[in-house]
């Protein structure tokens, strides 16, 4: 009764791994990468004046006019980015409904596309679910997990479709400047080749600040879709809010397919989406914290014997365990049930990073110094 395409489709190694962490008591989770902070009270509290006042509607299929403005406001702040908020800007319901818009709306069966990796789980799935063939762009991290030039230049000889773009990473953290991203931008621009540029990290950058792929010149522009949302930096998962940005015919065949699949976004959230967007006093504050659990984590995993890279941004980083001769879900799997701390196998990202294991430090100081304990108390039993 199922399709062959989607019956032989792995399923999402994260949560697949996080299925036996469920009721498990006093378990650290450094897994899932949601933030471990509440959303601003500013934009809950503006939901709930929503609420209070009835907006329980649809909206327009696009998402609220005031919340596309708003983003085009931000957008033009941020990167001095331009964007039609009346064509060129839909509100998805999270930045997976958006990656997986622009996918199904390009890709067609055959066509090839370019993914980074370590990749976050759902870009070659989403990829190999229309018919789309994945050329995978292999990092190391002698390179710091950053694209090689020469071996983006050989898949591009692939004449691929697209190329999917997460700026800064998961799983990695790596985080690229103007002038890597200008480089990039070369090799890719010989070709009609499509970016799909993953930005949902965007603000969570703790040296300097990131440039939008979008923003490099009128022709990258052009050829790029800016996928972002409100998930990671404001602490918003569950209100489920994303947006897309891209030249009007991308956006209209987007917009098209959400307005059969999905509608539009619930309401209420793009109310507090609006006002997350004034909000920046706050994301500051996280930001901050977070590098102050990046500095603590990157520098006791090193001294604990797991090689780990400083991450530039978003609130991963990937320590290799390959001095310890075992599969990351082993590693991962004896960790839970032996120390009950939980963290996500590297081979979730891509089989070639089966040394390595992803590691959130979305949680508090505390827990994080307390699994450093667990974890070092593990790999003394290798």
């Amino acid at each position: 009764m199922i399709a062959k395409h989607i019956k032989n489709l792995p399923p999402s190694g994260i949560r697949q791994f996080f299925d036996l962490v469920l009721g498990m008591p006093d378990v650290i989770s450094l897994g899932v990468g949601e933030p471990d902070f509440i959303t601003p009270w500013r934009a809950r509290e503006k939901a709930i004046t929503a609420l209070e006042e009835g907006m329980t509607t649809y909206t327009s299929n696009k998402g609220l006019f005031v919340l596309r403005k708003s983003i085009t406001n931000f957008l033009e702040k941020r990167h001095n980015l331009e964007y039609d908020p009346e064509e060129e800007i839909l509100i998805t319901v999270g930045v997976s409904e958006g990656l997986d818009l622009i996918v199904r709306s390009i890709v067609e069966r055959g066509d090839k596309v370019i993914v980074v990796s370590p990749h976050f789980v759902a870009y070659p799935a989403l990829v190999e679910i229309v018919g789309g063939q994945v050329l995978y762009l292999k990092t190391r991290q002698e390179d710091n997990f950053k694209i090689d030039l020469k071996e983006l230049k050989r898949l591009m000889k692939e004449n691929p479709k697209a190329i999917i773009f997460n700026n800064p990473s998961n799983p990695t953290g790596t985080a690229y400047n103007t002038e890597e991203l200008k480089k990039i931008w070369k090799v890719i621009s010989s070709k009609d080749t499509l970016v799909i540029s993953d930005e949902v990290y965007d603000e969570l950058i703790y040296e300097g600040r990131t440039t939008s792929f979008a923003a490099l010149d009128e022709e990258a522009k052009r050829r790029t879709i800016l996928l972002n949302g409100f998930s990671k930096a404001y602490a918003m998962t569950g209100f489920r809010i994303g947006f897309a940005c891209a030249n009007k015919d991308i956006i209209s065949a987007m917009t098209k397919i959400h307005s059969f699949a999905m509608m539009c976004a619930p309401i209420l959230s793009q109310v507090a989406a609006t006002e997350a967007l004034r909000a920046q006093k706050e994301v500051a504050q996280m930001r901050s914290e977070y590098k102050r659990r990046r500095d603590f984590i990157v520098k006791e995993l090193n001294r604990v014997g797991l090689v780990t890279p400083k991450p530039q941004g978003a609130f991963y980083c990937f320590p290799s365990i390959e001095n310890f001769k075992i599969s990351s879900l082993d590693f991962a799997k004896r960790l839970l049930f032996e120390e009950k701390v939980a963290l996500v196998p590297g081979s979730a990202f891509g089989k070639e990073y089966d040394s390595y294991v992803r590691i959130s430090y979305a949680n508090t100081l505390d827990n994080l110094k307390e699994a450093i304990i667990r974890i070092e108390r593990f790999l003394s039993k290798l």
